[in-house]
């Protein structure tokens, strides 16, 4: 009869591993739009990646990836249980860094306003423009912005234009917090995987060491084989 705790350790493995590939393309997908050149289209997301830490996603993915072939000769050899020993600490280490990810992104979005307009004042004028065509706004608080109010362009061709389109801050904070709730989420999620695997680990070593106390008390029993 097959082991159901140990079935059931796999397939959380397998669902641990994969959040490495997940990891790993979206940082690979991501990271040439950081360094691209801008669109109407791609400004906003651009700035948003370049704050954002995809560094981190490729250590993680390296490291989710070691991690499960260390899990492997642990879940074939019941008696070497040092794998799943040092497995578990390499999920915890796996779960800390997308958990410390996932926490500063949220938190950037408790001040979302205040970094955008940090971000905004850093930008050049052609990129403030470029966001300007993609939210249809003018200035990042409206005429209330520092000199130059805004960028004159399509969108903004004048200050009695500037008076009836609204400032940037709305239309872009609404922008980036839907993208970093989705960044976020999803690293809380890879988090919960890693603490359903932590505890299936811990789960299969106990049960392991049951069964190796209970060979040891029918061997000193000589009730072994019977």
């Amino acid at each position: 009869m097959a082991n159901k705790i140990l079935l059931t350790f796999l397939a959380f493995d397998l669902l641990f591993l994969l959040t490495g590939p997940l990891l790993l393309a979206v940082a690979v997908i991501f990271q040439p739009g950081m360094s691209g050149m801008s669109s109407t289209v791609s400004a906003a997301t651009r700035l948003l990646l370049q704050n954002t830490p995809l560094t981190v996603a490729f250590f993680n993915a390296g490291l989710i990836f070691f991690t499960f072939l260390v899990s492997i000769p642990g879940a074939i050899f019941a008696k070497k249980r040092i794998f799943l020993r040092i497995s578990s600490w390499l999920l915890l280490a796996c779960a800390l860094v997308s958990l410390a990810v996932g926490l500063d992104i949220w938190y950037s979005t408790l001040q979302t306003r205040s970094n955008l307009g940090v971000m905004w004042a850093m930008q050049t004028p052609v990129e403030q423009s470029l966001l300007q065509q993609q939210f249809q706004c003018c200035g990042y608080l409206g005429l209330n912005s520092t000199a130059p109010a805004f960028q004159t362009d399509s969108v903004c061709t004048s200050v009695a234009t500037a008076t009836e389109l609204v400032g940037c801050v709305g239309p872009f904070a609404s922008f980036a917090n839907s993208f970093l709730d989705i960044v976020f989420t999803s690293m809380f999620g890879i988090v919960a995987i890693d603490g359903i695997m932590f505890l299936c680990t811990l789960v299969v070593l106990k049960d392991r060491a049951q069964k190796e106390r209970y060979r040891l008390i029918d061997d000193k029993s000589g009730l072994r084989g019977i």
